[in-house]
């Protein structure tokens, strides 16, 4: 049995396993007492790997299924020579399973305590079953309680399943949660778990089939994708040994208002580094120069009023970028009003959305790349509302806008009104300016170049997460959005 910390690529709503899981007890006849025992194992498997020199273990366990699992856990652990306490919350409501698992930890000279433990400097390691995946509402204050406690013991923490406190479901904290060094995640890999807070508070994260992820799967539909390297590859193949720059597309990037036309300077390389034939540049005037200073590749107009040079402009491209460095001005608001007027495929971000949140329209061309604050606003909601449900907020900005939605973030989520994707690349290094820019200009040279705006939107989002990470090998704190173009080139060009 195999625990790995690569993401599969299907994600599923916790409720969606725990059907799949009676499906299979139902079809195939299995029990699902030995699944217990089986995510028991994992666990403990994985602690000694992870932990070799630990010595006394906590295990806190609830009343729930990951509560059974950990008195498997702490079954095999005592079998094999280590101190166990088991920290259990009144068991009167016990599933059956969980009854059996603690029964049998029992009949091994098991104890159990409702109290917390004393000797908090001989723990070494602790596991949490205190709460499964089937948590919706904020946890109780005893949990709550116990929660806290394990978490100022600083040990560190193997989650089963999932952080006691975080919903499986969504990735937010229901008031709080487990500080995890590591988590475990069982059969179908909760779609939870890969997005929202689930970076910070699940560390790193496991996944077992359990052995059935074979049966299992035929028999629940996924509710998302989570996106690896695989399809990017496939997306990018090798160019034709006669291909021309008029194969490759023509990016019009719109924006950079006084002071800011840096934002769109990185856009547009961010286009020439992905790979897009040609690349031009719709600014103020006094800053086209400074653009194609410095970078002779991009074609810079400085536009006042002329309506018709810029739809000429959007009629010799493929494809248009929106936002960057727009700003919300008199002429920020005549540009995106003029450039708003076709029918062209285009990339909406920054000072775009938020002009859109003051002119709402619904359009099929077009990808939105929000960040919390911009989606709460395309919504008139709070970020504390986004970031309560981030799969609910990103189906609602797509069936209120159209096209393909990007929920930016921690785990970024993308919504082509069919399918529901999750990037789990990068890191907060990204968290600094200009890195939307980038993402907008790599997303527009893949539309370009022949993807459909949901490839280009999932390709795009992985691309630049990853790029981040290669970047960060040379640490996180410090880094800039132009540091990240040598590894986007490295990135298109897959081997």
């Amino acid at each position: 049995m195999s625990t790995t910390t690569t993401i599969p690529n299907c994600l599923y709503r916790a409720q969606d396993v725990r059907q799949g899981e009676q499906q299979l007890a139902a079809i195939y006849d299995i029990d699902l007492y030995q699944l217990m025992e089986r995510a028991g194992k994992a666990v403990f498997e994985l602690m000694l790997k992870s932990y070799p020199d630990a010595k006394q273990i906590l295990v806190c366990c609830g009343s729930g299924n990951n509560g059974g699992d950990g008195y498997v856990v702490a079954r095999l652990a005592q079998q094999y020579g280590l101190s166990v306490i088991v920290w259990e919350k009144e068991c009167g409501h016990q599933t059956s399973d969980a009854a059996r698992a603690r029964q049998l930890w029992l009949a091994t000279t098991g104890t159990t305590t409702l109290l917390a433990p004393q000797n908090i400097d001989e723990i070494d390691v602790i596991v949490d079953g205190l709460i499964g995946t089937g948590l919706s509402v904020t946890v109780n204050d005893e949990i709550s309680q116990r929660i806290l406690w394990i978490n100022a013991t600083q040990c560190p923490v193997i989650a089963i399943d999932v952080p006691s406190g975080l919903c499986a479901d969504t990735g937010a904290i229901l008031g709080v949660a487990i500080n995890a060094a590591m988590t475990v995640s069982f059969i179908g890999f909760k779609q939870g778990l890969a997005t929202g807070q689930a970076a910070q508070y699940c560390g790193q994260r496991y996944f077992t089939d359990l052995e059935v992820g074979e049966l299992f799967s035929p028999l629940v539909t996924a509710s998302a994708w989570h996106i690896d390297a695989t399809e990017i590859t496939t997306l990018l193949p090798p160019r034709s040994r006669v291909a021309h720059k008029g194969d490759n597309g023509r990016v019009v990037c719109l924006g950079g208002d006084h002071g800011t036309f840096g934002a769109i300077r990185l856009c547009a390389e961010a286009c020439c580094r992905t790979g897009a034939g040609l690349t031009a540049v719709i600014t103020q005037a006094d800053s086209a120069l400074s653009i194609v200073t410095a970078r002779p590749e991009i074609m810079a107009l400085g536009w006042h009023d002329d309506t018709e040079c810029l739809q000429q402009k959007l009629a010799w491209a493929t494809v248009a970028v929106i936002g960057p460095g727009l700003g919300q001005s008199e002429w920020s608001q005549r540009l995106y009003l003029a450039a708003s007027q076709n029918n062209l495929p285009c990339v909406v971000d920054a000072d775009g959305l938020n002009l859109l949140a003051t002119m709402p329209m619904v359009n099929s061309l077009r990808i939105l790349t929000p960040h919390p604050g911009e989606a709460a606003r395309l919504l008139n909601i709070s970020i504390a509302e986004i970031e309560a449900d981030r799969f609910a907020a990103v189906k609602l900005l797509q069936q209120s806008y159209g096209g393909v939605v990007i929920l930016k973030g921690a785990g970024t989520i993308i919504y082509d009104g069919e399918h529901i994707f999750v990037c789990t690349a990068g890191n907060p290094g990204m968290a600094t300016g200009g890195m939307g820019d980038v993402l907008s200009g790599i997303i527009a040279a893949l539309i370009a170049q022949g993807l459909s705006l949901s490839q280009a939107a999932r390709t795009g989002v992985w691309i630049h997460s990853k790029a981040a990470d290669l970047c960060a090998q040379s640490g996180e704190r410090g880094m800039l959005a132009a540091d990240l173009f040598p590894f986007i080139r490295q990135l298109v060009n897959p081997r």
